[in-house]
Parts: C-alpha cells; sequence; structure tokens
C-alpha cells in the first residue's frame, strides 16, 4: 500500500493562502451585518404596525358606542399604545379619530425606531373603522 501522507498536501495548502481568508472574511463580514439589522428593521417595522393596528382598534371600541366621542377613543387608543411601550415601540405617535353619523374611524401614525445608522425610522399609519352602536327606542 502506497499511500501519500496528508501532512505535506494540507502545509502546501495553508502555504498557498496567503492571506486570502482574512480578505474574504473583510468583503463578506459588511454584507453579513447589513442582512442581519435589515431583519432587525424588518421586525421594529412589523412591530410597530401591529402595535398601531391594535390600539386603533381599542380606540374604535370607545368611540363606536352611541354616547362615546372621538376623544374617548383617543384617550382609549393613547393608553394603548404607553401600555405597549410607548415610543420606544412607536415614536412621534398621533392619534385621531372621526366620527360620522354611521361610522367611527381611528387613525394611529407615527414612525418606527430604526437601528441603520443613517436612516430614520419607517413611517406607520393604521386604521380602524367600524359601525356606530345605536340604540333603537320601540
Amino acid at each position: 500500500m502506497n499511500r501519500r501522507p496528508l501532512l505535506p498536501w494540507l502545509r502546501a495548502r495553508v502555504r498557498g493562502e496567503r492571506g486570502s481568508v482574512s480578505l474574504e472574511l473583510a468583503v463578506v463580514f459588511p454584507v453579513v451585518l447589513l442582512l442581519i439589522f435589515g431583519t432587525v428593521q424588518a421586525a421594529l417595522y412589523f412591530h410597530a404596525r401591529n402595535v398601531a393596528l391594535a390600539a386603533a382598534e381599542e380606540g374604535l371600541r370607545d368611540a363606536r358606542v352611541e354616547n362615546g366621542s372621538g376623544s374617548a377613543g383617543v384617550r382609549r387608543a393613547e393608553a394603548f399604545l404607553a401600555d405597549a411601550g410607548g415610543s420606544r415601540v412607536l415614536l412621534d405617535s398621533s392619534v385621531t379619530a372621526d366620527q360620522g353619523a354611521t361610522e367611527a374611524t381611528v387613525t394611529v401614525a407615527g414612525t418606527s425606531p430604526s437601528v441603520l445608522p443613517g436612516i430614520g425610522g419607517f413611517v406607520v399609519s393604521q386604521s380602524a373603522t367600524g359601525p356606530r352602536e345605536r340604540v333603537t327606542t320601540p
């Protein structure tokens, strides 16, 4: 049996590298970091969207009651936002309510936080609309 030893082949391979692994790492590492931070940024955006929609739906529950007012819906949505994380989840948030004769709408808007340097957060705006409840007298 004539086997070639593995060690001389390995030595020749390592001697031929001359820093190419370091160069590859220097090129690939920023791309990997960008992918990681981009994924975290997307998660923050979608979380802010979900919190804004949930706050709008909570505000709608108070705004659509017959004797309720738009300001009651705004207060309820703002309280929900504060409980859900406040400015850590949705920056510069604003809540508006609009009541018509048959419908009520609550809108929550703000900006998602940013983890990417040099890029501001993304604008988030969610609305919830539903019919106003009316009591009919016999």
